[in-house]
């Protein structure tokens, strides 16, 4: 169907990515990706787990068309249609479903305003029902080291076309995660020096 973005790092990153949330998946309940962009893992995680709802959101009407595209041309009844969340607007979590099983966020911690990240936690913090998780994918610092030297290029490159972004320090994460209630439950080496960080809420 026209309108379906396809990003082959969506392609290369699905396996592990999923196979990290295998492990993390309830037996029903709703599950909210925040900046889903092109709708590719969203659309597989709906046909590969039917009795869960997933629900894809994006702040950026393209990526919303594209994963409504995904969503059409998979006929997932247990696909939502995308919402336009911005994750720092005041509020934003009053516009889905609580609470809550689970929310995941693949490679937007590091491109977008830090503010975001704080939003994210906020908003997690308030619509995932008790012992839901928070799953976080994408590259980070530990200790304020980059954990290789391709990270530490990819980071300046990335402050390079915007000052507000660049690869965040894994303690100031589970910091801003902590003042929402959610504790860090483990971190999973992935690969291309990418980590899965796993929260649980309280």
């Amino acid at each position: 169907m026209s309108g379906k973005l396809i990003y082959p790092s969506a392609a290369r990153n699905a396996h592990g990515i999923f196979a990290c949330l295998e492990k993390l998946l309830p037996d029903k309940g709703t599950i909210l990706e925040i900046a889903s962009g092109s709708g590719q893992h969203l659309s597989q995680l709906a046909n590969l787990h039917g009795d869960l709802i997933w629900c894809p959101s994006d702040p950026d009407a393209q990526a919303r068309s594209s994963i409504d595209a995904w969503r059409a041309a998979e006929n997932g009844a247990n696909l939502r249609a995308a919402l336009g969340l911005d994750v720092t607007a005041a509020g934003w979590w009053n516009s889905v479903d609580q609470p809550l099983a689970g929310m995941m966020v693949i490679n937007m911690i590091h491109i977008s305003p830090w503010q975001a990240t704080l939003g994210l936690m906020h908003g997690a913090g308030t619509a995932l029902g008790s012992g839901g998780f928070l799953y976080l994918y994408g590259p980070y610092k530990i200790d304020g080291a980059h954990t290789a030297p391709s990270n530490e290029a990819f980071d300046a490159s990335l402050r390079a076309r915007d000052a507000s972004w660049g690869v965040r320090d894994k303690e100031d994460v589970v910091a801003a995660a902590e003042t929402h209630g959610l504790q860090l439950a483990d971190m999973v080496p992935m690969p291309a020096n990418n980590f899965s960080l796993i929260f649980r809420k309280r």
